[in-house]
């Protein structure tokens, strides 16, 4: 025991990995997992492979495979130029929540950039789910959604004219529920939700800040108050920022209460 006034040595930052039938880059990505998970808070730098496969005794290989896996799992992002840090957690939220409430409760700042809006003739698809006749026009608009100036999603929507007149002349910057909500009395209570995975292409990649080809969660959802629907939107949503979770029940058991298989979702 150290006497009154002496400092503890401090353990040697060094640190050799067992020999053993465990990888060393399965024990080091372990190590870096709970580092990540426990101590450092989002956005931290992770020492560089050079610092890391000298602690370690390794490989700078060995250091590069650890953190690709971590950087595939989402905890880990890299940023060229500058290193590696810790990724914040991905979004996980119920159906029909609203982008706004759901990214403030993660204590982010949310804003949207409007692409384009205007009337246009729809699909054939959106105007039957609208409940509008064939050639006859709705509001689309076409909005980059961002937390902490981050890119989460590119958002194509469609609105019936019939429910919202005069939409655009609103401003589009913000939550089109609560727009909605306020301005014309209509609460969107019910959806259907159809979710897919996705490339994001050269557009899609440069609007999101990502590379081509990066995955995306692809959610099209039809959403409306009471009978009538209002909105047909498809979101294209980073897959290292988000994640889905659905409860399952198996049909027939008495566990516990059956629910519909139903997840985390885009939000307005």
């Amino acid at each position: 025991m150290a006497e009154h006034g002496e400092r503890p040595a401090r353990r040697d930052p060094r640190r050799r990995l067992a020999a053993g039938p465990t990888p060393k880059h399965v024990q080091l990505g372990a190590i870096l997992r709970d580092l990540v998970e426990h101590e450092l808070p989002p956005d931290s730098a992770v020492p560089s492979e050079r610092e890391l496969a000298e602690r370690f005794g390794v490989s700078r290989l060995t250091v590069r495979e650890a953190i690709g896996r971590l950087v595939a799992a989402g905890l880990l992002t890299r940023i060229r130029g500058k290193g590696t840090f810790t990724a914040r957690p991905r979004l996980e939220t119920p159906p029909l929540t609203s982008f706004t409430q759901e990214i403030e409760r993660h204590g982010m700042t949310v804003t949207s950039m409007v692409l384009t809006c205007g009337e246009e003739v729809p699909t054939a698809s959106t105007s039957t789910t609208l409940g509008l006749a064939p050639g006859e026009p709705a509001y689309r608009v076409c909005r980059v959604r961002m937390a902490d100036g981050t890119p989460l999603a590119l958002e194509h929507g469609w609105f019936s004219p019939k429910r919202v007149p005069g939409l655009l002349d609103h401003d589009l910057t913000g939550s089109l529920y609560n727009l909605l909500a306020q301005n014309y009395g209509v609460l969107l209570d019910h959806g259907r939700q159809t979710v897919w995975a996705a490339e994001a292409d050269v557009s899609t990649a440069r609007l999101l800040k990502v590379r081509t080809s990066s995955p995306l969660l692809v959610f099209r959802r039809v959403s409306s108050a009471g009978e009538h629907p209002v909105e047909d939107t498809t979101s294209w949503y980073r897959g290292d920022k988000y994640q889905l979770t659905m409860p399952l029940d198996r049909p027939g058991t008495t566990g516990g209460p059956h629910h519909p298989a139903q997840g985390g979702t885009h939000e307005r």
